[in-house]
């Protein structure tokens, strides 16, 4: 009996968290709100200075079946290769590879201000042991990782069970110390925008740094709806609490245009502290080249 009534105050301490943030959250009334604001701010953001941010904010990813030690190590030269061409262009934000592959990424980049970001804890399903989670996130650290992606117990989370998704977010961001661990929320699969804003919370009371629409590997993955709601709950959560929690769309990003929303979206939401790869990344390879072609002037096919 004591064990049930543990377990109730667990779940009560969540419930409580959540009780102090607006969760009535109108799928329709987000959309509308997320139209309106693109329409009324984006075209201010189509800027060549934009763009090259942007490009500074990049996670540089490769997360294929086939990526091997020689396609991620060629995948880093280029990135060694675009400091020296482009010297008046900051280089990407990161480099986001496999645990297995963090080794390679960090023996091959050459480029100090490049962060090694590695997908781990059971990415891009979460369904493995929680000791596999943490094994695997401590591997990648002891290779030489700066930043951890891992995806919430989506299941876990569906079922109500707020105990099991944060416990585990707070072991995995205990192994990570000092360095960023990054919470993807699937928003694709929690089904409105009520859960992306409950996800949200509860994943930056569990110790997230950053939280982070998708993994790319479901369909619909990062959305202005979804970037919105989190980008309040990031607002509400600092106003509460003091601490500045960065945002990561990732998946679906496919032109440049939609980085440019997204920039409008955290800019307008957020302001202008979030502006910095510190607290404002984009997961995607190949919004670079489309990136670098509109900054050059001419199609770049550089990554």
């Amino acid at each position: 009996m004591e064990h049930r009534h543990n377990r109730a105050e667990e779940i009560s301490k969540y419930d409580e968290a959540l009780a102090l943030y607006d969760t009535d959250i109108d799928d329709a009334d987000i959309h509308a709100e997320v139209t309106d604001l693109l329409a009324a701010k984006q075209a201010e953001n189509d800027t060549q200075e934009v763009k090259k941010f942007l490009f500074s904010c990049i996670d540089l990813t490769t997360l294929k079946t086939t990526d091997s030690a020689e396609s991620v190590m060629r995948f880093t030269e280029r990135v060694n290769a675009f400091a020296a061409t482009y010297p008046d262009l900051s280089s990407v934000a990161a480099i986001c590879v496999w645990p297995n592959m963090a080794g390679v990424v960090h023996d091959t980049c050459e480029v100090e201000d490049v962060r090694l970001a590695c997908v781990a804890g059971g990415f891009p399903s979460s369904q493995t042991f929680t000791e596999v989670k943490v094994a695997e996130t401590a591997l990648a650290l002891h290779d030489g990782a700066d930043e951890i992606d891992i995806v919430i117990s989506v299941g876990e989370f569906l079922a109500g069970d707020y105990e099991t998704m944060c416990d585990e977010i707070e072991e995995l961001k205990s192994t990570c110390g000092d360095r960023h661990l990054k919470v993807i929320l699937e928003t694709g699969a929690l089904g409105s925008m009520a859960n992306v804003m409950k996800a949200s919370i509860l994943a930056m009371y569990s110790g997230a740094d950053f939280i982070k629409t998708s993994t790319g590997k479901l369909t619909p993955a990062a959305t202005p709806e979804a970037a919105l709601v989190m980008c309040r709950a990031i607002k509400e959560y600092h106003a509460r609490t003091g601490r500045r929690v960065g945002f990561k769309p990732a998946g679906g990003i496919n032109t440049v245009a939609d980085a440019v929303a997204y920039y409008t979206i955290v800019k307008e939401t957020l302001g202008a502290e979030w502006l910095t790869p510190g607290l404002f990344r984009l997961g995607t390879s190949r919004l670079a080249n489309l990136l670098l072609s509109e900054i050059t002037g001419e199609e770049t096919k550089f990554f």
